[in-house]
């Protein structure tokens, strides 16, 4: 039942944007929770990660038809399994586990890796509103 759907996911992240660029997105080992997204520029991956969470995780690759077709990546699997923990990314590979900044050397890459801020927007995060910072406390009322 879960390779369906990350076969779906990886064919909408793959058709989502302009086919540029290696993709990944990590979500969680139920594939419901986006927890990180990111694509190479150039010899770097840039990977955004939703801060403070811990535990398994889908890790999915994208590659674009030139990248394909010039056979970059030959090796790359379109699905890991790992753990993510406050930002740091191990994938599970057939020799044990690999971070993933280890894991992308291998393919010539290197990572930067960002917590998510507000400019990170990963389809269906929910975002909760922080009550603490609301300050008027005439709004506060029933609703």
């Amino acid at each position: 039942m879960n390779r369906p759907r990350a076969l779906a996911l990886l064919t909408l992240l793959a058709l989502a944007t302009p086919a540029q660029a290696l993709k990944l997105i990590v979500l969680d080992r139920e594939l419901q929770t986006p927890l990180a997204s990111g694509e190479t520029s150039g010899n770097r991956m840039v990977v955004q990660f939703v801060p403070d969470y811990t535990g398994p995780v889908v890790v999915l690759f994208s590659r674009d038809d030139e990248e394909k077709a010039r056979g970059l990546y030959p090796t790359l699997k379109s699905r890991y399994d790992g753990d993510l923990k406050a930002g740091q990314l191990t994938l599970d590979i057939p020799n044990g586990t690999q971070t993933l900044a280890r894991f992308l050397s291998g393919f010539g890459l290197t990572l930067q890796s960002q917590a998510a801020g507000q400019s990170l927007s990963l389809p269906g995060l929910r975002v909760v509103p922080d009550k603490s910072k609301s300050s008027d406390p005439k709004n506060q009322g029933d609703r």
